[in-house]
Parts: structure tokens; C-alpha cells; sequence
């Protein structure tokens, strides 16, 4: 039986998490997965688990760029003894109006790929590197782009049109969505209970988004020209009063670079709480912070907003699901941001949700509160071994 071995790479702003699976007819293995952490920043780390999940590295070191942490990875799977790639799939967060679906990297799209950068500055620059890096050393080893706005080019226009005059649109100005990869591996886990059914996903993490779905398709979401829009999050701001800015341009003395740097990196949980960005230190300063509570009934009346939002558009609701590291582990983000929306059919089971289990619904409102953990290197490793190897599972 043939095997292929693929390694998925997924650069964060922050991170670089990794997953090498075997891939034959038969199975999809985990073979290890890991993440270099904080990378150019304080308490470096590199960590690598096993197919079984046990700890097999858990590395205290520097990791100042991600260069760096690639080869520090490259460097540990090598030493593990773990079989070399066949392909390599890489997250890519915005393919701009011209790339949809997951193709293999070429000159001409890394070339495309810097024309988008001013649309995704804390993401694609670093995504490039890592993709120049690993052709400089294995240059024979094909690499697949899998775009994480692919899963939203199929939005209806009225959804991704801004409300600007009709040159904007033309020029590539519009809604292009993001963290398509997780919903589209959590649609996949859901599988036919998601195809006739009014759904919202909601992927909550340092970086948080929402999507609409109906019938198995995109009809909203919340992120729109680049992944700063949308609900509340961790440095970013979301969704602003685009007055606020001018005043800031006006005003303050403010340009791009700094107003970039706001709403990007200063921004969201860690402007409002001045402590961090960081939900889990948030809640357990919640209690004796009133900027911690503060920041978190901001998050969580933004995700509430957004439901109520999709769920008129949607015209009702038969399905929540929770995604992302908040949405999975944090019962008091998924119950505060429920609160008070028994009038959509949401109604929680406090000890479900305490329990984390995978359905924490109390069963008494016509919709179903669901927590999938997603798994975006999965969806990257399926894609690129389609592309390379034409099985037909992405």
C-alpha cells in the first residue's frame, strides 16, 4: 500500500504550528505535530507531541524569527528520526481576488503573494519566509498553498461588497473573510448534520472570527478586507467607527504605520484590560481586575452581537459550534456569550459546558450548542496531498 508523508506548516504572527501525517488509502495518521511559540518575543518555546499525544520535546529557547523556527523544527524532526516529507502544505492567509483553491507555489504566486502583503502585514510576511526558506533547502520537495479565505470566495456578492463606490470592489477591495481552513475542517466533522441546516461557527482564539453557513455554504462573516475587522479580539481591535481614525490621522498626529501598529497589536483584550492578551490570565484576574471583566464582557458582547446578527440573516438557527483554542476551553467565554439568547433557541447545559463536552446544549431550545475542536494542519496536509497527488480528499 502507498504512503505519502505530509508536513503542514501554519504561521501565525506569533507562531508556527507544524503536523506531519502519513497519508495512505486506508488512514490519515498523526505521526507528531508541535508549535514554536512567542516567536521574537519573550519565553520562546518549541514543544512536539507524538502520534499518541505524549510529549516528546518541550524546549525552553529563543526563537527570534521564523526563519529560526523553522529550522529549529526541521532540526528536531530530524533528530526524532521522523520519515522526510513528500509535500509540504503551507496556511496562507489571504490569497487576494485571484487565488481560490489550494494549488502548488510557484514564482508567479509568490510574486502575487507580496502584491497582497498590505492585506494581511502580520501574517503573509512571515508565511513567505517560511516558504523561501524551506524551497532553499529542499528545493525538490513540491509546495502547496491552501488559502484560509478560499472557503469565503463563495460568499454572495451583496456579502462581500463594502458599501463604497463600485471602483473599490473592481480594484480587490472587499470582504475576503478568514480562518477558512478551520471552518471548512469543522463543516467536514460536522458532515451531513451540516447540510441542510441554518449554522454559525464561531472560531475564538487570540485571532476570532464568525461564519454564517447555510446548507453546507458561506452566507457571511465577520472578518472582512484583512483579519484586524470583525468581533473583539486579543490585539485587535475589530470593527471600528472609521471616524475614529481620521480623528486619529487629524488629531493625534497619528499615520499609517502607528494606526496600523493601534488596532493590530495594541488593541482588543490587551488595550482594554492593560494586562494581556491572553484570555486564561484574563479570566483568572477577572475576579480582582475590574479591566480584565472589563475586557471580557467586551469580547463576549461582541461574539453575542455577531450570532444575533447571522441569525437574522440566516432566518433562525438550528446549530452554534464553538471552535478555536477559547471556543474549546473556556466554558465561561461560551456561556457568557449564549447569555440571553434563548429567544434564537440557545440554551446551555452548565455542567455540559463545564464538562466540555462535545454537545452543550440542555436539549430545551431548538438549537443545538456544539464544541469541535478544529485542526487546521489536518485541512492543510488533506489539500496539499490532493494537489501533489491527485487522491480527490480535499
Amino acid at each position: 500500500m502507498q504512503t505519502h508523508r505530509i508536513l503542514a506548516l501554519n504561521s501565525g504572527s506569533s507562531s508556527l504550528k507544524f503536523a506531519l501525517y502519513e497519508f495512505s488509502a486506508a488512514h490519515e495518521l498523526i505521526l507528531v505535530r508541535g508549535e514554536a511559540e512567542n516567536i521574537g518575543g519573550q519565553g520562546g518555546r518549541l514543544w512536539l507531541r507524538g502520534t499518541e499525544g505524549e510529549l516528546v520535546a518541550n524546549d525552553a529557547r529563543p526563537v527570534p524569527d521564523s526563519q529560526a523556527a523553522l529550522l529549529a523544527i526541521l532540526d528536531l524532526l530530524k533528530k526524532g528520526n521522523y520519515p522526510a516529507p513528500a509535500a509540504i502544505g503551507h496556511r496562507i492567509v489571504n490569497g487576494g481576488p485571484r487565488y481560490r483553491t489550494p494549488q502548488k507555489i510557484t514564482p508567479q504566486l509568490l510574486s502575487d503573494l507580496r502584491t497582497f502583503v498590505s492585506l494581511a502585514p502580520l501574517h503573509l510576511p512571515t508565511e513567505i519566509e517560511v516558504i523561501e526558506e524551506v524551497a532553499s533547502r529542499a528545493p525538490d520537495i513540491p509546495q502547496v498553498a491552501c488559502f484560509d479565505t478560499g472557503f469565503h470566495r463563495n460568499l454572495p456578492e451583496l456579502a462581500q461588497r463594502f458599501p463604497l463606490p463600485r471602483k473599490f470592489f473592481e480594484a480587490g477591495i472587499l470582504r475576503y473573510g478568514f480562518h477558512g481552513l478551520s471552518y471548512e475542517y469543522v463543516l467536514r466533522e460536522l458532515g451531513r448534520s451540516a447540510a441542510h441546516c441554518r449554522l454559525i461557527i464561531a472560531h475564538l482564539g487570540n485571532g476570532a472570527s464568525l461564519a454564517a453557513v447555510k446548507d453546507g455554504l458561506p452566507v457571511d462573516t465577520s472578518m472582512g478586507l484583512t483579519p484586524t475587522g470583525g468581533i473583539v479580539m486579543g490585539t485587535r481591535s475589530g470593527d471600528l467607527d472609521p471616524g475614529i481614525l481620521i480623528y486619529l490621522l487629524r488629531e493625534k498626529g497619528y499615520d499609517a504605520a502607528a494606526l496600523e501598529r493601534l488596532v493590530d497589536a495594541e488593541s482588543g483584550l490587551l488595550g482594554v484590560s492593560e494586562l494581556s492578551s491572553d484570555m486564561r490570565i484574563l479570566l483568572g484576574r477577572r475576579a480582582s481586575d475590574s479591566r480584565a471583566d472589563e475586557a471580557i464582557a467586551m469580547f463576549c458582547r461582541s461574539v453575542r452581537k455577531e450570532i444575533g446578527a447571522f441569525a437574522a440573516l440566516l432566518g433562525g438557527l438550528d446549530m452554534l459550534v464553538f471552535t478555536g483554542g477559547i471556543g474549546e476551553n473556556a466554558p465561561a467565554v461560551r456561556k457568557e456569550a449564549c447569555h440571553d439568547l434563548a429567544h434564537l433557541g440557545i440554551q446551555l447545559d452548565d455542567a455540559r459546558n463545564e464538562a466540555m463536552e462535545g454537545t452543550i446544549s440542555s436539549g430545551k431550545g431548538a438549537c443545538v450548542v456544539r464544541v469541535v475542536p478544529t485542526d487546521e494542519e489536518l485541512m492543510i496536509a488533506r489539500h496539499a496531498h490532493a494537489v501533489v497527488f491527485g487522491d480527490g480528499r480535499s
